[in-house]
């Protein structure tokens, strides 16, 4: 078994799929329009792991505004300097929710920057071997 993906509700299908491309520099791998249920699709990921987990955004045509909800925690993506990362998300206009630096009560390095529909996303150094 294995982790194929995450899905996140969206009210603006294009925006999330911009920022998913230029701010965290994912690929858009396929879109498919659904007409008889009325929702779209589009799966993100990254270059160098074609076969890996992706980021499904749903868009449900008409819906303007989710509620989050307090059960919802975050999507989680590696990166090898997170220091660089933010900067770099900060440059492209992301919102950062918690600078780079050590977790509480820990010492990997880590931060927080936010979608555009509101969703945490964690930033978390890679590990050296």
């Amino acid at each position: 078994m294995r982790i194929l993906h995450t899905m996140l509700r969206t009210t603006d299908l294009d925006r999330s799929i911009d920022f998913y491309t230029e701010v965290l520099g994912m690929q858009l791998t396929r879109r498919q329009e659904y007409p008889d249920g009325e929702f779209t699709l589009a799966f993100l990921g990254f270059a160098d792991d074609p076969d890996g987990p992706v980021i499904e955004l749903t868009y449900n045509w008409g819906v303007d505004s989710y509620e989050l909800g307090d059960g919802y925690g975050h999507v989680a993506i590696e990166v090898d300097d997170v220091y660089q990362a933010c900067a770099a998300i900060r440059d492209r206009g992301g919102k950062i929710l918690r600078d780079a630096g050590p977790m509480n009560a820990g010492t990997t390095i880590i931060a927080f920057i936010e979608d555009p529909d509101g969703y945490p996303i964690e930033l978390i150094g890679a590990k050296s071997d």
